[in-house]
């Protein structure tokens, strides 16, 4: 094995918190769990001062640093010196970011320590337990009653750990340094266009299961056919073959396997009467899975996505994707969407604009948000915050964008809205920058090979052709779909040069437009020529949808964006403040003109035959 290779998967090894298959958390969903959720004493610690707490004896001036802010200790004696105490300390909710919780925090980028107190008392004797975690971002430290349990990097995907054992029925103290600081070498980037919002901002439960437990498992359609489920269920604990078994209660089927020596249930059958899911018929079916003392439920839906030339197949039927794109952020109060009513809020206001189709955009968003998507029929595209200019030499950014895309995969690969993998947004070409994602495609394609995948690319104007617009990647050769942003009419020129541009799009490919728009200020009027109010942006987008049509391969487009945002790079006083204004609609939730231009176009997509 070659020096790169070696310490590529050593990084890896360290980025996640349980790869080996021993894991519960891509179950997790499906089981009961003792919720961790609520108010957790917190210790701002701009300096990392928490590693090293001097408990120093009044009459001995020699003694040696003893611990940390992990340890939560208490003075035995008035002499001991601790100098900090959770107990009197300030609290803040969770899941949750701390910027939009606490008003000295808005800006704050650094170590936040988080501490919370439970009982605990076993079903049974036997059993195994691990603490999960939703996402943290950025970096997360966990600490159980003083041991250390590992450490996460990624600050959106989830992570858990093993801690048999290491319970208490009553006592239990769970302290976890969350680090948001950006990062030449992260994933992303030190530079971005949104909030860099911190904390323990998803759920963080207590998973309880048997000693031999189901930990994963994947059914779906297999890829060409419309009656044919594949797949697999993974035991974690077995020493021997195990009897598994798989129904669909509604269908009245019933399938039993056997483990092989791995732990694995290879999954094979047909899939009688059953209703496809889709955006105009989002069917889910009660998948249960037993296996000796173990059993979990959840819903599932079944379909088929691939694509035919320049044509995007949704069980079997041609299908253009009317989609906007999306930030994970509740614009009425800005911060970090955290619960399912607040996913079920933005994506309701997506199928009020006419969507069947939502970029969620530009780093995995809460599991809420797919959940939802199944039950409201939204086809979803997600992706990895590999974004804009990443360290494509460095072997251990490639291992954490690795690791995050699969513990994505992980996560959502049972989730039917989920139509397409994306590999990044607006990198700039290299041969580096190319290797690097080809890279995680055929990670994908090996973790996923049902699914769809893309990457939010780039277009071109020669400097002696200016009116010709050309997209032309070589990471398009990999992908299923041709994507790319443009913002012709905002960045480049007016809304008046859209009917002079010509398109060269060189793939026998679906294309899909994943970005254009402009800023406006929501309540801000003049006339179309004006920047930042109203007119222009909806002159804009009355302009941009003609221009776009123009492209034959053109099977679909997600424009930026459905809701104003907050991102620090936007300072404009009066205007910006603070947010990024391309939304359809303001911070306070109304719509703006441009809401109404893109529907009308939707509806009118819909009609057609």
């Amino acid at each position: 094995m070659n020096y790169l290779l070696r310490l590529t998967l050593l990084t890896l090894a360290s980025l996640g918190s349980l790869i080996a298959s021993e894991a519960a958390a891509s179950s997790a969903s499906a089981r009961q769990t003792l919720s961790l959720n609520g108010r957790w004493r917190v210790i701002v610690d701009p300096y990392d001062n928490g590693y090293v707490n001097y408990r120093l004896d009044r009459f001995d001036a020699a003694a040696k640093p003893t611990g940390g802010y992990f340890l939560d200790e208490k003075p035995a004696t008035p002499s001991d010196l601790i100098e900090y105490n959770f107990d009197q300390s300030a609290s803040l909710n969770v899941p949750g970011d701390w910027n939009s919780q606490e008003a000295t925090l808005f800006y704050y980028e650094n170590t936040v320590w988080y501490r919370r107190l439970f009982d605990f008392q076993s079903k049974a004797a036997g059993m195994r337990q691990f603490l999960r975690f939703g996402g943290a971002n950025y970096e997360a430290d966990v600490y159980l009653n003083g041991k250390k349990l590992g450490r996460h990097v990624g600050g959106f995907t989830p992570f858990e750990f093993e801690v048999t054992g290491l319970l208490r029925e009553k006592g239990n103290f769970l302290v976890v340094r969350v680090n948001s600081q950006r990062k030449p070498e992260g994933v992303p980037t030190v530079n971005t266009d949104w909030w860099n919002y911190g904390g323990l901002t998803r759920d963080v439960t207590l998973v309880e299961t048997p000693a031999t437990f189901i930990s994963d498992y994947s059914l779906q359609l297999k890829r060409g056919t419309s009656g044919l489920v594949s797949g697999y269920v993974q035991l974690a604990g077995a020493t021997g073959p195990q009897a598994v078994t798989v129904s669909l209660p509604e269908l009245k089927l019933e399938l039993k396997a056997s483990t092989d020596k791995d732990g694995r249930a290879a999954l094979e059958f047909p899939l009688p009467q059953a209703t496809l899911w889709s955006p105009e018929t989002p069917k889910l079916y009660e998948l249960v899975i037993t296996s000796g003392a173990d059993q979990v439920s959840e819903k599932i839906g079944f379909r088929t996505i691939e694509t035919r030339g320049s044509d995007i197949l949704l069980n079997g039927k041609s299908v253009f994707l009317r989609g906007i794109s999306l930030h994970e952020e509740n614009p009425l109060r800005g911060g970090r969407v955290t619960t399912p009513d607040e996913a079920r809020l933005l994506l309701g206001w997506a199928k009020d604009l006419g969507c069947n189709f939502v970029r969620l955009a530009h780093y995995p968003h809460n599991e809420y948000m797919a959940r939802a998507a199944d039950e409201l029929g939204l086809l979803l595209w997600e992706e990895v915050p590999v974004y804009w200019t990443i360290h494509w030499n460095d072997p251990s950014t490639y291992a954490n964008a690795a690791n995050q895309l699969t513990e994505l995969i992980n996560r959502d690969r049972n989730r039917a809205s989920v139509i397409i993998w994306s590999m990044a947004n607006e990198t700039p070409v290299s041969a580096a920058r190319t290797d690097f994602l080809k890279r995680l495609v055929s990670l994908t394609r090996k973790l996923d090979p049902s699914r769809l995948i893309s990457a939010a690319m780039e277009r071109h104007s020669p400097t002696e052709d200016p009116k010709t617009s050309i997209v032309e990647d070589p990471l398009a050769e990999v992908t299923d779909l041709v994507s790319f942003n443009q913002y012709i009419g905002w960045y480049v020129g007016t809304p008046d040069d859209c009917p002079k541009v010509t398109w060269k799009v060189p793939y026998d490919k679906p294309v899909l437009i994943s970005e254009f728009g402009g800023d406006a200020l929501q309540g801000l009027h003049g006339d179309r020529r004006t920047r930042f109010t109203e007119e222009y942006q909806a002159d804009l987008y009355r302009q941009t949808l003609p221009m776009l049509e123009k492209i034959p391969q053109l099977r679909g487009m997600t424009p930026w964006i459905l809701c104003d945002f907050r991102s620090p790079r936007r300072a404009l006083p009066n205007i910006q403040d603070g947010w990024n204004r391309k939304g359809l609609i303001g911070q306070n939730g109304t719509r703006k003109q441009a809401f109404y231009i893109l529907q009308e176009f939707y509806a009118r997509k819909a009609s057609a035959p």
